[in-house]
């Protein structure tokens, strides 16, 4: 595989944020924020009137995305800024392009966008393909 500075990685697409899934992350995260299980909880904070996903699963989605673009490598580091929530019902796409090739690392920067919008987090990831 051919790899070089600007190249875009494939994305990672998740159709629909899953509410159910939103449960399933809170018990594997032990974490009972109900603005993740409550729609009450999220429309008494002013925060609107979908559950909102955990900030963990976002970050996934953009792991799984640069681990199906370089099978095999390791993440080396990662850093996130989370700009803006992604909710339940949310169509999300992670992308990533690579910013940088020095030997066996290759770092990208990264991009979580919900319903082709709302930037969810931003950020890069530096991976190692030894």
């Amino acid at each position: 595989m051919t790899i070089a500075v600007g190249d875009a990685l494939p994305p990672f697409v998740i159709d629909s944020v899953s509410a159910a899934a939103m449960q399933d992350w809170a018990v594997f995260l032990t974490d009972p924020n109900p603005i993740h299980l409550d729609v009450d909880a999220v429309k008494a904070m002013g925060l609107g009137d979908r559950l909102i996903n955990q900030g963990p699963a976002n970050v996934a989605y953009i792991a799984n995305m640069v681990i199906a673009a370089f099978p095999g490598a390791r993440i080396d580091s990662m850093n996130n800024r989370f700009v803006d929530n992604a909710y339940a019902g949310d169509r999300l796409v992670a992308s990533g392009t690579i910013t940088a090739i020095a030997g066996n690392l290759v770092t990208c920067e990264t991009l979580l966008i919900a319903d082709d919008t709302r930037t969810v987090i931003t950020g890069s990831v530096t991976l190692n393909l030894a």
